[in-house]
């Protein structure tokens, strides 16, 4: 469904950030994209959805196919026309609206041209917890709500592919496990494919049937998740664990210098 092909994006003209990145997420999968702060994480999801001019960015190399189609170069608001959309990190909403007319937003571009109170029907089902908030200011939700508000805000459109930027930022173990869960419920349900970008691997691992790991702008571990999970790097650096499955101590974590074997 989705295919980039050596990307690479050059922020001012100068700075290159993601260095010939290449990565797939087939029809109805969910795929977690893990690695650090910098890895280049954000800067592909924006590659993908065209907002990279926001920020004075640019692809200057490879291509971006989305069901066949390449969409590398085309404006923002074409490629969410194709059926992508991007929750981005930060839980943007239209604060002075409520609940419910932020989720109408989210339906402008309706690609399925479903009814719109029918489609919002669905998304209460899905995220109960907004409905009984429905007539509620947006800008006064939790940080939990907020991200569930987002979430449904872009489902409203009916996409094919879905990318989450950091869904779990800022939110407590039990809500995060209640969205994770959602997500899994949507894709089940509807065959939405999902992009997962999250410093949470352990969560994204559960969630995801494939993984890929960037570090510096590039890919440099992918797989099976299951497989991704027990790679001893992966344990070591991003699930915090020690060779025999304890978790390592502050002071350890601290300590530690071995130099991922992927960069070496």
């Amino acid at each position: 469904m989705l295919a980039l092909k050596n990307i690479e994006v050059l922020y001012n003209k100068v700075i290159l950030v993601l260095r010939g990145v290449s990565l797939e997420v087939a029809e109805g999968a969910i795929v977690a994209l893990l690695g650090a702060n910098g890895a280049g994480k954000s800067t592909t999801l924006k590659a993908v959805s065209g907002l990279l001019g926001e920020e004075l960015g640019e692809i200057t190399r490879g291509a971006i196919f989305f069901r066949g189609e390449r969409i590398d170069g085309k404006p923002p608001e074409e490629i969410a026309g194709l059926g992508i959309r991007q929750v981005i990190e930060g839980r943007r909403l239209y604060s002075h609206l409520s609940t419910q007319e932020n989720l109408l937003m989210g339906a402008f571009l309706n690609r399925s041209r479903m009814d719109t109170r029918k489609r919002l029907e669905e998304i209460y089902a899905y995220f109960p917890r907004l409905k009984a908030l429905s007539s509620k200011v947006s800008g006064y939700l939790s940080g939990g709500e907020q991200q569930m508000l987002v979430i449904g805000r872009s489902l409203m459109a009916c996409p094919r592919l879905l990318m989450l930027d950091e869904p779990s930022l800022g939110l407590a173990p039990l809500i995060v496990e209640e969205i994770f869960r959602i997500i899994r419920e949507i894709n089940t349900a509807e065959g939405i494919g999902v992009l997962l970008v999250e410093q949470n691997a352990r969560a994204a691992l559960e969630l995801a049937q494939y993984a890929f790991v960037m570090e510096g702008g590039r890919v440099v571990l992918d797989g099976p998740a299951e497989k991704v999970k027990q790679n001893e790097d992966v344990r070591e650096f991003y699930l915090g664990l020690t060779g025999v499955g304890e978790k390592k101590s502050y002071r350890e974590v601290k300590h530690y210098k071995r130099r991922k074997r992927w960069l070496g």
